[in-house]
């Protein structure tokens, strides 16, 4: 598929979780949205490296903010919302629960139920708050929500290893179809995105340099298309990337 030309998100907020480590895919993303003129607003628990990473951004005269929290603390979340409320009146333009991550390959039957949970919180149960916390603004600017899956929950891909890692990703997918279809009357779409492996500093480290990899920049260029009026109607899909 080839993308529409590039869209502009002039002062419109996009809320972005997940951001803060250096070399991850969600500072890509950040940068992408912020020079297409998005505000920012930057969403992760580990408060100092995402300053650092808004700062960045400011630096080269893109509006973004830190707001350093537990996204699985609902309460956190709501003195977010209303202070962004209050910065940005006209809602939420793109939602962007990049937050996640992966605990290696074991077997079910040897696997640790404090990991188990530990990967739904990370992946899961955080795209669900902060959908949660900010389908209200979401819905008054008509926005987008465009998720992170994994190719391994499509058809054809393989979770043999990373049950628990695939059964957070597969919950993801889920919420997505959910939220786009009860949103849809509010003016709201979502969508996942389901790369294979990408390119980011985590994944060089474990995985090496002679597989194949989806660019960082390939996963912010569908991202920036699918928060803007350039992706028409589409939403409740997932889309494979790799």
């Amino acid at each position: 598929m080839i993308l529409a030309s590039p869209a502009r998100f002039d002062g419109q907020l996009a809320v972005l979780t997940g951001v803060a480590h250096r070399g991850q895919v969600g500072e890509v993303v950040a940068r992408a949205l912020g020079e297409r003129g998005a505000a920012l607003a930057l969403l992760d628990r580990n408060a100092a490296e995402l300053e650092a990473r808004a700062s960045e951004l400011r630096a080269d005269g893109i509006s973004a903010t830190a707001f350093p929290c537990d996204l699985t603390d609902h309460q956190a979340l709501r003195v977010i919302t209303d202070e962004l409320a209050r910065l940005h009146p006209a809602g939420v333009a793109a939602l962007v629960p990049i937050a996640g991550g992966f605990g290696g390959a074991t077997p079910v039957a040897e696997s640790d139920p404090h990991e188990w949970a530990r990967l739904q919180s990370i992946n899961l149960a955080t795209a669900y708050a902060t959908t949660r916390a900010f389908i209200p603004a979401l819905r008054a600017a008509h926005g987008s929500i465009v998720y992170f899956a994994s190719a391994a929950v499509t058809r054809g891909g393989s979770v043999k290893g990373i049950a628990a890692y695939g059964a957070a990703k597969a919950g993801v997918v889920a919420l997505m179809r959910a939220v786009a279809a009860e949103e849809r009357a509010h003016g709201v779409r979502a969508n996942a995105l389901a790369p294979t492996n990408v390119r980011t500093a985590t994944n060089l480290a474990a995985m090496g340099s002679d597989i194949a990899y989806v660019e960082r920049e390939t996963v912010a260029e569908w991202i920036a298309f699918l928060c803007s009026p350039a992706s028409g109607p589409v939403s409740g899909q997932l889309i494979k990337l790799g």
